[in-house]
């Protein structure tokens, strides 16, 4: 067994160490009852909270306190928090709450946890100041009309100390269990050794970058190729770091189904399995688990959301004891208890020690991960998998899109002040049009006008559906969900974003949007947030990009990890005589199938031949069946099924020939893994440039604007990454040996030959009726 070096010491459990808990988590766990209900409300904002808060506060007369700080004891567990408000002189301590709508609707289990909060809030005031009564008060403010609807009761020292110490005697059991888990997690981490007999090549650099930054609590951008085993070599180190760092959560981030299988299979070798200290959640999308689609997720629809509450303590504590926990094992813990399997997951990620989901779980604007993480206070370490991809996903994360015509849809069929509303909204849009001729039009300004018929009418849809909740669903709703996103990046809206007005979208109609085009002003609090993160991916080139894209401190460690495979295990061939350039394409079309003919008749066996888009696609593979029907071939068609992707896939058997072709950057341009004679070559018919077109010429000028590099950022670097990862199919392990065709002479361009991997060995391939190009730089 092989590891780390400079280990800390070893870890000994604290037999008797406090046990801390925030009076909204003691209640969240010991007070919590009744069903599970995700009927839509209007729920205040934040800041609408804080600002409804300080709103009564403000009416209370000169000797009110606010924002009291407590806490209070029950044997080894100590409860803090801080209550809204305290009247001395009336004795009233009271707990502020804020809503929309009709206050009746208030549901039954939430006032229940809310009095939870207050009594406990109460005992620790009276504990703290020798009091012998209380008047509690719950004090609820309609941010629609600023009154407050207040519930009193009087209530003796005796009765809230019994009600404080219930709560903390149900709690005071799992937390003790909670703090033997974490000690033996600890010492079992620290003794970890390294799964394997040795690290292959580059896997020691890696681990030991991930280390250093983690005990460090810095991000680092790691480069490291494909077949070295970048997901052991990231988490092992993290895990020995654990316990030295006071790391609570170990959180792996993936872009694709497929990372997320390959990460528990990491962490299954690294002691995760039922019965060890690690305990594993995986995180799945809702639509993926639930066990009723045709139900809403209240207790008058769905049986699983029927009495969650009553249920989640039986089900909770199965969960922790098992351990792994899986998307098939949190299924069967779930059902055996009558739970919901997404919402159950939900729960079990304030008491899992390594979770893997996909990247919207901690990096999008209404993060899971993140905003638990931020209310429990978590030391959280990120491993964030594919990491070049993390920058188009958080761009879609910090986008939002209204179509006219859906709109004028919802408009028909609203009710009258939401069709006023609309109606505003549409006129405003109108105007903002009437001057516009070109297709597409792109601004750095909202015009005023028109954001403030945005926010009216998500005021005026929310206060609807405070009224009417039962008008919450289908259309209306998801064009509410729509306007709130718009609305919400209106507000934020900076030279990160641009303001796009689109007449007409691929036959789809009028639409406006604002697109991210930099999404580190949103991500760069996340990893502030975080103790340490690691970006690794096997194309981060150049990490200057990844690092102004993506938000990350200045002081983000780089590593560029070796290849472990040698030159002469890929022969790459650039075919200095083709042009996939828009305007040569028809011409070279007859040169490009040739040479994938020629390589198929030479080498009979399976390859990939990637193509810009599907119309190249088309083209080509059309071009191949009429001159070379001698060479099998299938290819990717739009749109396709899990089902269709997984057969394509299956053309590639060991043995098997033929020519798949395929969009770069698609389905199978990355993360599939096809070794041995499965996949034996690739052509790659594009330097994988974004289109150029109005939209990305206008991000060109940001990224100039901002970076000095304005081609490079929006054009060269996504394409070569694209063009990378592609290649990166054929040489999956030391033993694979295999070709590369890259079709188009550009790629001997020195600036593009330098952004592809070092250990590839390049030749140029002249036809034989032409003679080499000299290329100037800039061609």
């Amino acid at each position: 067994m092989t590891t780390v070096p400079s280990s800390p010491p070893a870890v000994e459990p604290v037999p008797d160490a406090e046990l801390v808990v925030s009076v909204k988590a003691l209640c969240a766990f010991a007070a919590r009852a009744g069903d599970l209900d995700l009927r839509f409300v209007p729920v205040p904002s934040a800041q609408e909270g804080v600002a409804g808060h300080r709103l009564v506060q403000g009416r209370r007369g000169a000797a009110y306190e606010s924002e009291l700080g407590l806490a209070a004891r029950f044997g080894r567990l100590r409860v803090r928090g801080r209550a809204d408000g305290y009247d001395p002189q009336g004795r009233r301590l009271e707990e502020i709450k804020t809503f929309r709508g009709d206050f009746e609707a208030i549901r039954a289990n939430h006032r229940a946890l809310h009095w939870a909060q207050a009594r406990c809030y109460a005992w620790m005031l009276c504990e703290a100041r020798g009091l012998e009564s209380l008047e509690v008060a719950l004090v609820y403010l309609d941010l629609g009309s600023d009154e407050e609807h207040a519930i009193a009761e009087a209530m003796t020292r005796q009765a809230l100390r019994e009600h404080f110490e219930a709560l903390c005697r149900r709690y005071l059991a799992w937390a003790e269990q909670e703090a033997a888990h974490r000690a033996a997690r600890d010492v079992a981490m620290d003794a970890l050794a390294f799964p394997h007999a040795g690290f292959r090549p580059g896997q020691r650099e890696l681990a030991q970058a991930v280390y250093r930054t983690a005990v460090a609590e810095r991000c680092l951008l790691a480069q490291a190729p494909t077949g070295i085993g970048k997901t052991v070599a990231t988490l092992f180190p993290l895990l020995k770091a654990g316990a030295r760092q006071r790391i609570d959560k170990f959180i792996f981030l993936t872009a694709k189904t497929s990372g997320r299988a390959i990460a528990l299979e990491g962490l299954r070798l690294l002691g995760g399995e039922a019965g060890r200290p690690l305990r594993v959640l995986e995180l799945a999308a809702r639509e993926k688990v639930c066990e009723h689609p045709d139900k809403s997720c209240h207790g008058d629809s769905c049986p699983l959301a029927r009495g969650f509450y009553d249920r989640l303590p039986a089900a909770r504590a199965e969960a922790v004891g098992a351990g792994w926990l899986d998307r098939a094992e949190l299924r069967r813990i779930a059902l055996a208890h009558a739970v919901c399997p997404y919402f159950l997951a939900q729960e079990l990620a304030r008491w899992c020690d390594a979770i893997v989901g996909d990247y919207n779980y901690y990096f999008d604007g209404s993060a899971f991960l993140w905003a638990l993480g931020q209310e429990e206070g978590w030391r959280a370490a990120l491993l964030v998998d594919e990491a070049h991809n993390l920058l188009d996903r958080a761009r879609g994360m910090y986008s939002a899109r209204l179509h006219a015509a859906a709109l004028g849809a919802v408009r028909r069929q609203a009710p009258p002040l939401v069709k006023k509303a609309l109606g505003k909204l549409q006129r405003e849009w109108r105007r903002h049009q009437q001057t516009q001729v070109e297709p597409y039009r792109a601004s750095d300004t909202i015009p005023p006008a028109l954001a403030r018929a945005l926010q009216e009418t998500v005021v005026t849809m929310g206060d609807h559906f405070a009224a009417q909740p039962q008008e919450a669903q289908g259309a209306l709703q998801q064009c509410f969900f729509d306007l709130v996103q718009f609305a919400r990046l209106a507000d934020s809206f900076g030279e990160h974003s641009v303001f796009e007005s689109t007449l007409e979208e691929d036959g789809g109609g009028e639409a406006l949007a604002i697109r991210n085009l930099v999404p580190a002003p949103f991500l760069r609090g996340r990893f502030a947030g975080s103790l340490s993160s690691a970006c690794f991916s096997g194309t981060l080139a150049p990490f200057s990009f990844y690092r102004d894209m993506l938000g990350l401190p200045d002081d983000t460690a780089t590593l560029d990890v070796g290849s472990p495979f040698r030159s002469e295990q890929l022969t790459v061939r650039i075919a200095m005589d083709v042009s996939t350039r828009f305007r040569d394409r028809a011409g070279s079309l007859q040169r490009l199938v040739g040479l994938i003919a020629a390589q198929y008749t030479q080498q009979p066996g399976n390859y990939l031949a990637f193509f810009s888009s599907f119309d190249y696609l088309s083209s080509a593979f059309e071009a191949l069946a009429a001159r070379h029907p001698e060479v099998p071939a299938w290819a990717q068609a739009r749109g396709m099924r899990e089902a269709e992707r997984e057969a394509f896939l299956a053309r590639f058997a060991p043995g098997g020939r033929g020519v798949g072709f395929a969009v770069l950057g698609g389905a199978f341009g990355e993360g599939i893994d096809l070794p041995g004679d499965r996949l034996v070559g690739a052509f790659v018919a594009s330097l994988g440039l974004p289109q150029h077109n109005p939209a990305n010429e206008r991000m060109r000028e940001r990224m100039q604007a901002l970076f000095g590099e304005g081609y490079a950022y929006t054009y060269v670097y996504p394409g070569l990454q694209k063009v990378v990862q592609a290649a990166g199919r054929v040489i999956r392990t030391e033993q694979d040996s295999g070709v590369l065709y890259l079709l188009d002479d550009r790629f001997a361009r020195e600036d593009i030959r330098a952004l592809l991997p070092a250990w590839w060995r390049v030749q140029p391939l002249f036809s034989a009726s032409r003679r080499p190009l000299r290329l100037p730089a800039s061609a």
